[in-house]
């Protein structure tokens, strides 16, 4: 068995999407998945599995499919690679409120990106990842999911610093 941290992106946002967390651990004990975890209602998972992160993500989204209705975005990532993410990140974390983790669903090679008064936010594309620095906060930048989407042709979700490091403890 392989652990995972799963997220979804996009469900329970403004009364979109909307998936019960109860009815989501019932539906991915019933794909086979075991020691279910949900953390929140934005779609934050952990689970084990005996398939590939690939395997994985598709039999979710696939369940989602069927029993809700939604076509839903799922990007997962081993407790190594969620490790990995969390000692990489590159800019100062003492004010966890404007720091974040963009996960993508596959690695890009481009570094840098074209956007357009940014301030004083930074960003960092590294494989799989971006990370994201908003001195302004996150309701003003314009580091967003749709941006990085657009730019390098990808499905991204992102988190903030204290839902990773509460992932990574309800990981254990």
């Amino acid at each position: 068995m392989k652990k995972y941290i799963v997220l979804l992106r996009g469900i329970n946002v403004s009364g979109r999407n909307k998936i019960p967390m109860a009815e989501l651990r019932d539906l991915l004990n019933n794909l086979g998945f075991k020691n279910v975890q949900t953390y929140i209602q934005s779609g934050n998972i952990i689970l084990e599995s005996i398939e590939g992160k690939s395997i994985t993500c598709n039999k979710i989204k696939e369940g989602i499919q069927t029993k809700f209705g939604l076509d839903i975005p799922v990007i997962a990532r081993t407790i190594p690679e969620w490790k990995k993410a969390i000692a990489k990140y590159p800019f100062p974390t003492d004010n966890t409120k404007i720091v974040a983790f963009v996960f993508l669903n596959r690695k890009v090679y481009e570094t840098k990106i074209e956007v357009k008064d940014s301030s004083n936010d930074k960003y960092l594309i590294d494989n799989d990842m971006v990370y994201i620095y908003c001195e302004t906060g996150f309701a003003k930048t314009k580091l967003s999911n749709h941006l990085f989407e657009r730019k390098l042709n990808v499905t991204a979700t992102t988190r903030n610093y204290n839902t990773i490091l509460k992932l990574l403890e309800l990981s254990k």
